[in-house]
């Protein structure tokens, strides 16, 4: 992408003045996870606006803004000086500067660097503002075609680099129905394929390089993952988001009366975690199936003092 013209950077201008962008505030900015016409508007003007860009790769962002034809004083603020760094970013801002900051694609925070970054502004009474903009979370599931079970999805995020936790995890979503949304990198998509193809028939949405040249969207049942990935040495480059579909409602609708029985005496004793794995025990039925039920079961009599036994990750 060729730098902005003046006219752009001024349409970005006119486009933001209906918000106040105060001095002394810390803007967390999305940029895009590939195509960089996918910056928005806003994020060009207070880019173009801020004293200084925090970054989690100053070399990387630098190429970025010159994509737009802006030039701006750099800060590392990376996962490994997060901590310290964030003290001379609240120095920066309480002198009045504006800073921006941008991890290296999609939005900060998000199994990115910037959370501790916030809370270090925060602890020091200043201002933060979002800039909402490119995901590659979002990105997949407005794609997928189903956004979890009654509307929900669990974010996993980037699963253990150790085996044994990874497969552990992954025995966790076989147990719960609802939608599961993880990214990987390519050192490690082919150990991620061969645990998640343990959750069989259960259809899996994979995005590879999103919104770049190379981008593949595949859906396809968990089984079949390394498979695929084994079908072409290009398959494993690049940036993944894949998405664990929801489990079938159809096999909660299978239960049988004595099993839906079980279950409602536990739910009225026993969390709802516990009364699905002693339900699934006593039965013999699929534990994704029983939990499926007892979701569904439990939103019509859910009081607030139950919220907390619902099972999340």
């Amino acid at each position: 992408m060729s730098a902005p013209s003046p006219s752009l950077l001024t349409a970005a201008a006119e486009a933001a003045r209906h918000q106040d962008h105060p001095p002394g505030t810390l803007y967390m900015v999305a940029t895009p996870i590939g195509n960089l016409a996918d910056i928005g508007l806003r994020a060009l003007y207070v880019l173009s606006l801020a004293d200084t860009v925090a970054c989690e790769d100053t070399r990387h962002t630098s190429s970025l803004l010159a994509g737009y034809g802006l030039h701006k004083p750099l800060l590392a603020v990376h996962e490994h000086n997060e901590a310290e760094a964030a003290q001379a970013v609240v120095q920066r801002l309480q002198q009045g500067e504006r800073v921006a900051y941008v991890s290296d694609a999609g939005t900060p925070g998000v199994s990115d660097p910037g959370a501790r970054l916030v809370a270090a502004v925060q602890a020091a009474g200043l201002r933060c503002m979002p800039l909402p903009g490119p995901s590659a979370v979002t990105a997949l599931l407005s794609v997928a075609g189903e956004t979890g079970w009654d509307g929900r999805f669990v974010f996993q995020g980037f699963l253990s680099s150790r085996r044994a936790e990874r497969q552990r995890q992954v025995q966790d979503m076989a147990a719960d129905p609802r939608a599961h949304v993880l990214l990987e990198a390519p050192h490690r998509i082919e150990a991620l394929a061969v645990d998640l193809a343990a959750l069989g028939d259960r259809c899996v949405s994979l995005g590879r390089e999103l919104t770049k040249q190379f981008e593949e969207l595949v859906r396809l049942p968990a089984a079949s993952l390394p498979d695929w990935l084994g079908a072409g040495a290009h398959r494993t480059r690049g940036e993944f988001v894949l998405m664990v579909h929801p489990a079938s409602a159809a096999a909660a609708d299978g239960l049988d009366a004595t099993t839906l029985r079980t279950l409602d005496l536990l739910l009225a004793e026993l969390p709802l975690k516990t009364a699905v794995r002693l339900c699934a025990e006593i039965t013999g039925q699929p534990r994704n199936a029983v939990y499926g039920a007892a979701l569904e079961r439990r939103s019509g009599r859910e009081s607030p003092d139950d919220a907390d036994d619902e099972v999340s990750d």
